[in-house]
Protein backbone atom coordinates (compact mmCIF):
# COMPACT_ATOMS: atom_id res chain seq x y z
CA UNK A 1 0.00 0.00 0.00
CA UNK A 2 1.43 3.41 -0.33
CA UNK A 3 0.74 6.99 0.05
CA UNK A 4 -0.13 9.82 -2.12
CA UNK A 5 0.60 13.30 -1.73
CA UNK A 6 0.38 16.10 -3.70
CA UNK A 7 0.74 19.76 -3.73
CA UNK A 8 -1.45 21.68 -5.97
CA UNK A 9 -2.94 24.57 -6.97
CA UNK A 10 -6.14 25.56 -5.82
CA UNK A 11 -8.21 25.78 -8.77
CA UNK A 12 -7.18 22.65 -10.29
CA UNK A 13 -8.82 20.77 -6.63
CA UNK A 14 -12.26 19.92 -9.00
CA UNK A 15 -10.00 18.61 -12.03
CA UNK A 16 -7.94 16.10 -9.72
CA UNK A 17 -10.58 14.95 -8.24
CA UNK A 18 -12.31 13.93 -11.45
CA UNK A 19 -9.82 12.82 -12.54
CA UNK A 20 -9.11 10.05 -9.76
CA UNK A 21 -12.73 9.64 -9.04
CA UNK A 22 -12.41 7.84 -12.95
CA UNK A 23 -9.97 5.33 -11.86
CA UNK A 24 -12.50 4.65 -8.89
CA UNK A 25 -10.57 6.31 -5.87
CA UNK A 26 -12.86 6.18 -3.18
CA UNK A 27 -11.43 8.90 -0.93
CA UNK A 28 -9.10 11.47 -0.40
CA UNK A 29 -8.03 14.14 2.20
CA UNK A 30 -7.41 17.74 1.35
CA UNK A 31 -6.31 20.31 3.50
CA UNK A 32 -5.72 24.00 2.56
CA UNK A 33 -2.34 24.94 3.06
CA UNK A 34 0.46 27.43 2.46
CA UNK A 35 4.32 26.95 1.46
CA UNK A 36 6.90 28.33 -1.52
CA UNK A 37 9.52 26.29 -3.51
CA UNK A 38 11.44 27.87 -6.84
CA UNK A 39 8.74 30.46 -6.97
CA UNK A 40 9.83 32.36 -4.09
CA UNK A 41 6.42 33.98 -3.30
CA UNK A 42 5.21 37.47 -5.05
CA UNK A 43 5.03 40.86 -4.17
CA UNK A 44 1.37 42.59 -4.14
CA UNK A 45 0.23 45.73 -3.82
CA UNK A 46 -2.24 46.75 -0.53
CA UNK A 47 -3.32 50.30 -0.39
CA UNK A 48 -0.65 51.68 -2.02
CA UNK A 49 2.34 49.77 -0.27
CA UNK A 50 3.88 47.05 -1.76
CA UNK A 51 4.83 43.49 0.58
CA UNK A 52 6.15 40.77 -0.35
CA UNK A 53 4.01 37.31 0.51
CA UNK A 54 6.47 34.48 0.96
CA UNK A 55 3.87 31.44 1.62
CA UNK A 56 1.68 31.40 -1.19
CA UNK A 57 -2.14 28.84 -1.12
CA UNK A 58 -1.69 25.29 -2.23
CA UNK A 59 -4.09 22.53 -1.61
CA UNK A 60 -2.57 19.13 -0.31
CA UNK A 61 -4.52 16.14 -1.31
CA UNK A 62 -3.60 13.05 0.30
CA UNK A 63 -4.46 9.24 -0.92
CA UNK A 64 -3.89 5.99 0.22
CA UNK A 65 -3.82 2.89 -2.20
CA UNK A 66 -3.02 0.11 -3.48
CA UNK A 67 0.62 -0.42 -4.91
CA UNK A 68 -0.93 -1.39 -8.15
CA UNK A 69 -2.73 1.71 -8.39
CA UNK A 70 -0.19 4.13 -7.56
CA UNK A 71 0.97 4.87 -11.56
CA UNK A 72 -2.62 5.73 -12.79
CA UNK A 73 -3.07 7.93 -9.38
CA UNK A 74 -0.08 9.83 -10.15
CA UNK A 75 -0.76 10.54 -13.51
CA UNK A 76 -4.21 11.37 -13.36
CA UNK A 77 -3.12 13.76 -10.86
CA UNK A 78 -0.24 15.32 -12.88
CA UNK A 79 -2.76 15.64 -16.01
CA UNK A 80 -5.04 17.35 -14.31
CA UNK A 81 -2.82 19.20 -12.25
CA UNK A 82 -0.73 20.74 -14.90
CA UNK A 83 -0.55 24.30 -16.28
CA UNK A 84 2.83 24.53 -17.06
CA UNK A 85 3.33 27.62 -14.97
CA UNK A 86 5.98 27.53 -12.08
CA UNK A 87 4.04 26.53 -9.14
CA UNK A 88 1.95 23.53 -10.48
CA UNK A 89 3.23 21.84 -7.57
CA UNK A 90 4.62 17.90 -6.68
CA UNK A 91 3.68 14.55 -5.85
CA UNK A 92 5.62 12.59 -2.80
CA UNK A 93 4.65 8.51 -2.40
CA UNK A 94 5.15 6.92 0.74
CA UNK A 95 4.71 3.10 1.75
CA UNK A 96 2.24 2.85 3.80
CA UNK A 97 2.63 0.32 6.53
CA UNK A 98 -1.01 -0.40 8.20
CA UNK A 99 -4.05 0.96 7.54
CA UNK A 100 -7.76 0.35 10.31
CA UNK A 101 -11.04 1.50 9.50
CA UNK A 102 -11.67 2.24 12.80
CA UNK A 103 -15.82 1.76 12.12
CA UNK A 104 -15.36 -1.67 11.43
CA UNK A 105 -11.78 -2.95 12.57
CA UNK A 106 -10.91 -3.84 8.93
CA UNK A 107 -7.50 -3.84 8.24
CA UNK A 108 -4.78 -2.72 5.10
CA UNK A 109 -6.07 -3.79 1.60
CA UNK A 110 -10.01 -3.79 2.60
CA UNK A 111 -10.18 -0.99 4.62
CA UNK A 112 -8.96 1.03 1.73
Amino acid sequence: MKLISAIIKPFKLDDVREAVSALGIDGMTVSEVKGFGRQKGHTELYRGAEYQVDFLPKVKLEIATQDDNVEPVIEAISKAAYTGKIGDGKIFVFDLAHVIRIRTGEVDDEAL
